[in-house]
């Protein structure tokens, strides 16, 4: 399906009550999409169906957990009532937990992998036959620049984000048979969101969101291209292009760089332990932009940052061959 306008067409949207889903809750409305909008806690949910109809679209929210497959299953129906179909489906419900494998609850990870990697999943298994019926769809799974390059000390997350790589390529061979349906990856750098303020926390690593990070509404702005002009594999800012091709060279070197980055953090951090939206909907702020660590610097400032990390790098690199 390519199209270049999006006006009344039904767009489904996990994860939308706060961070990227919900700017792309917002991007989506702003097209005059109906927007289905799906996430774990009601009130936050209300909020955002509530700012897509201040904005002139019809808008939906169903309370979803996406681990839950009958629960996605009942989403998709619903969606469906609409008008009759499902144009677009948004994968992008997650949670995350950063601190040592051992320190974290059982629990905990289980929940990781099922709400990231079972959640894709129990989206892909409820819109994929709508879409075959339809003949067209097109379902955008916003994965992350860790669903390419390992994230040390967030390692459930890792195995999550890697498995949506799998199923994405897996869905691709599925469906190449039916040119207008379309199966696109995302891998956005780090955002501006609250995703991380919501994140689970061990091992005394609490940090807020760095400097090199980016606008959650430029990636919704991206999802909505994808959406009128669909493409396999999308990176949406320059430091995901980057740190997968730096990632690709040296994967040791910036594993191990990156690990040591955090165990930096840990040893400084704030020791408190939380599970945060891992097991629970997400407590406020119901916001699209996060608490940084420090004010948002400019363009050029964040691209200066990262090359004196690239240096700091190619300097480990040097000292190892020498």
């Amino acid at each position: 399906m390519k199209t270049q306008s999006l006006q009344g067409k039904t767009v489904v949207i996990t994860g939308a009550s706060s961070g990227v889903g919900k700017a792309a809750a917002e991007a989506f409305a702003k097209e005059g999409c109906n927007v289905v909008l799906a996430s774990r806690g009601e009130e936050a949910l209300d909020k955002a169906v509530q700012m897509c109809k201040d904005l002139g679209a019809t808008a939906l929210g169903i309370p979803t957990d996406v681990s839950d497959a009958e629960q996605v299953q009942s989403l998709a129906e619903q969606a469906k009532q609409f008008n009759g179909r499902i144009d677009v489906w948004v994968n992008n419900a997650g949670v995350m937990a950063t601190g040592k494998i051992e320190d974290m609850p059982s629990v905990v990870i289980d929940q990781i992998i099922k709400t990231n990697l079972l959640g894709y999943l129990h989206g892909a298994h409820a819109v994929i036959p709508i879409f075959k019926e339809q003949q067209d769809g097109v379902l955008i799974n916003n994965i992350s620049i860790g669903g390419k390059m390992p994230a040390p000390y967030g390692t459930a997350y890792s195995a999550s984000k890697f498995g949506i790589r799998g199923m994405v390529e897996g869905l691709r061979g599925e469906v190449s048979h039916y040119p207008n349906i379309h199966i696109s990856a995302l891998y956005p750098g780090i955002q501006r969101s609250t995703g991380n303020m919501h994140a689970a926390k061990y091992s005394g690593y609490n940090t807020k969101i760095p400097p090199i990070s980016f606008d959650p509404k430029d990636l919704a702005q991206t999802m909505v291209s994808v959406a009128k002009n669909p493409r396999k594999a999308v990176y949406p800012d320059w430091s995901s292009k980057l740190l997968n091709t730096i990632y690709s060279i040296m994967p040791r070197t910036m594993v191990n760089t990156s690990a040591a980055a955090v165990r930096l953090n840990m040893r400084y951090g704030d020791q408190s332990e939380t599970n945060g939206n891992v097991m629970v909907p997400s407590p406020r702020p119901h916001q699209i932009y996060g608490e940084t660590m420090l004010p948002v610097p400019s363009t050029n400032t964040k691209r200066a940052l990262l090359a004196g990390a690239l240096l700091g790098i190619g300097a480990v690199l040097i000292r190892r061959r020498f």
